[in-house]
């Protein structure tokens, strides 16, 4: 039966089987634990991430249908390929992670705060520091444009969020992504709920139980390379 599990801190690689997770708000699984390093991954492996806002306890999810794209799907439209080839941007990576999701956290239009909380910026920051989470960036004139951060586990990266300062930073530094993704084997991105935006860019719906399948395979086969040694 559906229903909403608390996690304490005793067993930070527990999580209750997805299957109970609520169909309003949907996918919403667990609530409590801790955003410890060792907590977050058992997560990500399972197809688990965090989302809560200030004043709430820590929120686990778990949507059924998840939005995916896999690297070589990416759809580049006509004005997002110009863009590319005037080589405006400079993309690199992991050279401003922090300033990167600072810059994500930051309000947008139409919101009045943000899920990137102190605690989600000091989680995935110390994430980073392990070699777990890392930021695409796209650079103008020595001033960060755009970017993206996430997680990368295997053969799967789950993306966190994106924002960008000028017209198309974040899109070039997402398509600069794909193509590195897709150059070392990886088999998908996450891109966790539907949004216009992802679809726009090739992202489709699977089903949970097979982006769980998708996992099992992926997130402990070794990638032919690294798409972290550009800079």
């Amino acid at each position: 039966m559906p229903s909403l599990h608390w996690l304490d801190d005793d067993n930070p690689n527990w999580f209750p089987p997805t299957s109970t997770a609520l169909a309003d708000p949907e996918g919403l699984l667990a609530a409590g634990g801790n955003l410890s390093p060792e907590r977050l991954l058992a997560a990500y492996r399972r197809g688990i991430f965090p989302w809560f806002e200030d004043g709430q306890p820590i929120l686990w999810w778990t949507p059924d249908p998840r939005f995916v794209l896999r690297p070589s799907e990416l759809r580049v439209s006509r004005s997002l390929r110009k863009r590319i080839r005037e080589e405006r941007y400079e993309v690199r990576v992991d050279t401003a992670f922090a300033d990167v999701i600072r810059a994500c956290a930051a309000p947008r239009e139409g919101q009045n705060g943000t899920w990137i909380t102190r605690s989600m910026f000091a989680a995935y920051t110390r994430l980073h520091d392990l070699g777990f989470a890392h930021s695409v960036e796209a650079w103008e004139n020595d001033q960060l444009a755009g970017g993206l951060y996430g997680i990368a586990l295997g053969r799967v990266f789950f993306g966190e969020s994106m924002f960008h300062r000028a017209t198309d930073a974040s899109k070039v530094a997402f398509a600069w992504l794909c193509g590195r993704l897709e150059q070392c084997g990886f088999d998908l991105i996450d891109c966790q709920v539907e949004t216009p935006h992802l679809a726009s860019l090739g992202a489709v719906p699977m089903a949970r139980e097979a982006f769980e399948a998708c996992l099992a395979d992926s997130v402990d086969r070794d990638p032919t390379g690294s798409p972290w040694s550009h800079a």
